[in-house]
């Protein structure tokens, strides 16, 4: 299917709600009975305030202290064993949430760790981190707030009421006249909430999508003194974050004293009906007292469940933004039954092979090559002839439209990715060094390995010199993205990293062009050592690199234009002896 490499940013419209979440938040069903044994018994320790309330009306009626001064310590007990079921509750619910959060960052995280080239070659990385980050604390902070004040906040609005109307059906009913009211007011102001808080995570991604792009090309812009451009353009995206976090923060400033009133004015009712009730003999004070306990007690929880309600729509957007990226999926898959491929020899074969980044506009058009172990073949052609995308496709970071490829006679899209990827070694033009020592940069991506191998493969890459000669040797830190080393020493930590992985296969995608002659010669002496005994592709602009490789391939707009030995191209006469004399002659 056409259309698999660089696609852009992929936005998948889903339907907001919370009911994504439910298999990260079942697994936690041991945490949550915990808490909401804790919820129980702290509403009915609330219902028991309220009925004591209504037995201090006779002490005090009657000024009995002994009395009342029992209630009190009794009201104190309550109180107590009430704050210890509310600390089970935070305790428990808080676990069960930050779990949820946890697995749900893994299961971002791993997912992006599938998606193929295709997608992160147009993502922005800062949007990728801010949705790995920040909206997954929202949607945490949001499953938080459900467990630890909505259910226990929505307990008490249902059982306390019911006491109230056991006490008086008449004040329930008078109290309740503006709550349908409330209730249209808070799910409106909801929905404005969440479509605010969309736009508001959406430019702050932005925001930090250009932070990450400027420190990363922090040198490029003082190179060309671009500071102030790159100062105004950062003004102008954080004031659209400004405003669009102002508009949501104002919508919840008008809310809160309008619900406020709505309290208020219902308050006032209560009083008003009470007052009527208590001198038509309908009501008694005792009755009335307790009924007013049970009143205030409400005020906390719709207070809450109001504040809470708004938290839930701003990190709905949170919760579509998390599950739009866990509904891109990877370009290239492994079928269900793949096998793990077993050490090769070496052998390469591409049959017929066409593949293209978009439709109708192949990059590769009908390839077909057979490599034989051990062989080193060149690959050579003008920028955009599909060098790189040729060699791409052996690890199958992409997977060609039309033909196959076969490493030893077995088609990869039969095989497991990761036993695929781990027989082909590549060393790129450009390093990427990762946070860390030397020694684990060798060894990435193994927990533990062993020191002697790595000293071994940095040996054979010329590395082993510069990195005893550094203040920690194998431990030193190389700072982000290898800031300490060189170009060379970056190099051939690469190249270190590629012998310790003891690939059949390998390639080298222009690994000397970005150096000075220096290291490229100290690169190259150490690329050659590596080579032997492997099936070896190299891509090269200088042309130097490639005089000695077994077979040189001329590529010109995807398709394969001319194949022999140095010598055997310079005879023809043609695109490679065009490319020679352009470059020596």
């Amino acid at each position: 299917m056409w259309g698999c490499g660089r696609l852009k940013s992929i936005s998948i419209k889903l339907e907001s709600n919370y009911k994504q979440l439910l298999p990260y938040i079942r697994p936690q069903w041991a945490n949550i009975i915990k808490g909401l044994t804790g919820i129980i018994g702290y509403v009915l320790a609330t219902l028991t305030l309220m009925y004591l309330v209504q037995q201090l009306s006779a002490p005090f009626g009657s000024g009995n202290v002994v009395a009342i001064a029992q209630l009190a310590g009794i009201l104190g007990l309550v109180f107590l064993i009430r704050g210890f079921f509310q600390s089970v509750q935070d305790i428990y619910m808080a676990k069960a949430a930050l779990r949820v959060a946890f697995n749900l960052r893994k299961r971002v995280y791993a997912h992006l760790q599938r998606l193929n080239l295709s997608y992160f070659e147009t993502a922005k990385a800062g949007d990728l981190s801010y949705r790995v980050t920040e909206d997954v604390d929202r949607v945490g902070e949001a499953v938080h707030k459900l467990l630890h004040d909505f259910i226990p906040c929505a307990l008490q609005l249902i059982v306390i009421p019911i006491y109230m109307v056991y006490l008086s059906w008449q004040l329930t009913l008078a109290t309740l006249i503006i709550v349908p009211v409330m209730l249209v007011l808070i799910a409106w102001f909801g929905e404005r909430l969440q479509k605010y808080a969309r736009r508001s995570q959406n430019q702050v991604s932005d925001l930090s999508a250009i932070l990450t792009e400027i420190f990363a090309g922090i040198r490029i812009v003082q190179a060309f003194a671009a500071e102030a451009y790159e100062i105004a353009r950062f003004s102008r995206e954080s004031e659209r974050a400004m405003q669009a976090k102002y508009l949501t923060e104002r919508l919840k400033a008008i809310q809160i004293p309008i619900i406020g009133f709505l309290q208020a004015l219902s308050f006032l009712l209560l009083l008003f009906f009470a007052a009527w009730q208590i001198s038509a003999g309908n009501l008694t004070v005792g009755k009335f007292f307790s009924y007013l306990s049970g009143a205030a007690l409400l005020i906390d929880p719709v207070g809450h469940i109001t504040v809470n309600y708004n938290l839930f729509k701003e990190a709905e957007a949170s919760v579509d933004r998390v599950f739009e990226l866990l509904a891109i999926q990877p370009a290239v898959e492994e079928k269900l039954n793949a096998i793990a491929l077993p050490v090769v020899n070496g052998k390469v074969e591409y049959r017929r092979v066409t593949f293209g980044y978009k439709p109708g506009e192949p990059v590769i058009n009908n390839i077909s090559l057979l490599a034989y172990p051990g062989e080193v073949i060149a690959l050579v052609g003008s920028s955009g002839a599909g060098k790189t995308t040729f060699v791409n496709l052996l690890p199958r970071f992409y997977d060609p439209q039309v033909g196959e490829i076969l490493i030893d006679d077995v088609n990869i899209r039969d095989v497991t990715l990761n036993s695929l990827r781990k027989q082909i070694g590549i060393v790129p033009q450009e390093t990427t060094m990762f946070s860390g020592t030397i020694a684990q940069n060798i060894a990435f991506g193994q927990e533990t390995f062993d020191m002697v191998a790595v000293e071994s493969a940095a040996k054979i890459a010329n590395a082993h010199e510069f990195i005893c000669n550094l203040p920690d040797g194998y431990y030193t830190i190389v700072g982000e993205r290898g800031v300490n080393l060189s170009g060379g020493q970056r190099q051939r930590i690469a190249i270190a990293r590629a012998v310790l992985l003891n690939p059949r296969i390998l390639i080298l995608d222009e690994a000397t062009s970005a150096l000075d002659s220096e290291s490229e010669a100290l690169v190259q002496e150490a690329l050659e050592r590596v080579m032997e005994g492997r099936t070896v592709f190299v891509i090269a602009h200088r042309l130097s690199t490639v005089r000695k490789c077994d077979r040189i391939l001329v590529l010109e707009k995807g398709q394969i234009v001319e194949s022999g030995t140095h010598d055997e191209l310079l005879s023809l006469q043609r695109r490679y002896a065009g490319f020679y004399a352009q470059q020596f002659q």
